[in-house]
């Protein structure tokens, strides 16, 4: 018979959550309830005078150019960091499932890279790719490619999409070395004698009991690639070059910091909020149903 934990002080459950629903209050509700409520003022450069427009802001921020292409390079961004990420923290971790010698030492190299910061993972890949003091990049140039990320788009957001998604390896890391670990070895041992190879063993054992895994860290994936990636795009490019890597969370700031639009750029972290919010329920509604638990 299970045992059920009670409380003989109604009180104590309610101090007990007190903390935790101050720091959602403090740094979430109240601040996208003002987001959103600025989001429906025009306001001047230096916040003297506002005025009420409802959901001008909202249309204006639809209909503006620049804010479609922050779209779509979002999606190319996003899409592209999360699957990378999860791709090589995969196969970096069953690599480091087999080995059975110098394995502590080789899972902890892996996980450093977590421990860095975008914005000083983004220099990083800037100092090494510089097109003129850059190490690789005189690599590159010397096979051929006429490397510079200042100038081509298509070179700044492969720079952007590889630096976000090594800062994030060693955390997917962690979790699918976890996940295949927790694996019984009985299973896979089943498969083999089924005659399966290794090959077969992965995709019909581990990786379906994997899929949990998965799922957790491509939600996780996302959410860091719409917000967290914005230090690495700060430091490497500013969202050029030509607004080529100006992903949506950079916008939000440009448009606030640099072009003084504060009701423009509240609407458009609105509108990020509700695309994360959106796609975050969408994964769990249809996604998750392929989860196997």
């Amino acid at each position: 018979m299970q045992k059920r934990v009670t409380f003989d002080n109604r009180l104590l459950p309610y101090l007990l959550v007190t903390p935790q629903l101050i720091i959602t209050i403090v740094f979430f509700i109240w601040p996208a309830g003002q987001a959103l409520f600025q989001s429906l003022l025009r306001e001047d450069a230096f916040g003297t005078s506002s005025e009420f427009v409802w959901f001008e802001n909202f249309v204006r921020v639809i209909e503006d150019e620049s804010y479609l292409n922050s779209f779509r390079v979002t999606a190319i961004f996003s899409i592209s960091v999360t699957v990378l990420s999860l791709a090589i923290a995969l196969v970096l971790a069953v690599m480091a499932d087999r080995i059975v010698r110098g394995g502590t030492t080789y899972r902890t190299l892996l996980i450093w890279p977590y421990a860095v910061a975008p914005a000083v993972a983004g220099a990083l890949w800037g100092f090494l790719f510089n097109p003129r003091i850059g190490v690789l990049a005189y690599g590159i140039e010397s096979i051929g490619v006429n490397w510079n990320y200042f100038l081509n788009g298509d070179q700044a957001m492969l720079l952007v999409v590889f630096a976000s998604a090594w800062s994030r390896i060693g955390y997917n890391f962690v979790f699918f070395l976890a996940g295949l670990q927790a694996i019984p070895r009985s299973l896979i041992e089943a498969a083999a004698i089924d005659g399966a190879g290794p090959a077969r063993r992965f995709w019909t054992v581990i990786f379906p009991l994997l899929s949990p895994t998965g799922f957790f860290l491509m939600v996780v994936n996302i959410v860091f690639a719409f917000f967290e990636t914005f230090g690495v795009i700060h430091a490497v490019t500013q969202g050029g070059p030509s607004k080529a890597t100006e992903i949506l969370v950079y916008k939000v700031w440009s448009d606030s910091f640099r072009g003084l639009d504060l009701g423009g750029s509240a609407a458009q972290s609105v509108i990020l909020m509700a695309i994360v919010v959106g796609l975050t329920v969408v994964q769990f509604r249809y996604i998750e149903r392929r989860v196997h638990y």
